[in-house]
């Protein structure tokens, strides 16, 4: 029965302020419905981003949640143009140009919410896969 219903994709952080300006004004979300204890963005589709209030920032670096796109490079040249920061990577394994890393079977980015969340950008090169 779960895999013909929608799913939210549920993160923490500290400042919901800052939150809501991030995911609204930068990012581009439209708030659906907020309070003290969480905001919540639409996305694509029936999709939501629901941000919860913690008293603990996130310190983990691992993707919590990846837009899958069919431009990963103009999202990110429009995701720079709003002033967020597009991680760059130049380690073993893992090298961006212009923000923009090939994984192999998909080309994706990443950018640092105010809670600290990883959140990426996923074009996968077979898009039968999107």
């Amino acid at each position: 029965m779960l895999a013909k219903h929608p799913v939210d994709v549920m993160l923490t952080a500290t400042d919901l302020a800052a939150v809501k300006e991030f995911y609204g004004d930068r990012v581009g979300l439209d708030v659906l419905v907020e309070n003290d204890d969480f905001v919540t963005f639409g996305c694509g589709g029936d999709s939501r981003l629901v941000v919860t209030r913690t008293s603990t920032p996130s310190g983990e670096q691992q993707t919590k949640a990846s837009w899958r796109g069919t431009d990963v490079a103009a999202e990110v040249a429009d995701l720079r143009a709003r002033s967020v920061e597009v991680v760059e990577y130049d380690e073993p394994g893992l090298r961006t140009v212009d923000g923009v890393a090939d994984i192999g079977f998909a080309l994706t980015a990443w950018f640092v919410d105010p809670g600290g969340n990883t959140i990426g950008l996923l074009e996968f090169k077979d898009k039968g896969w999107a």
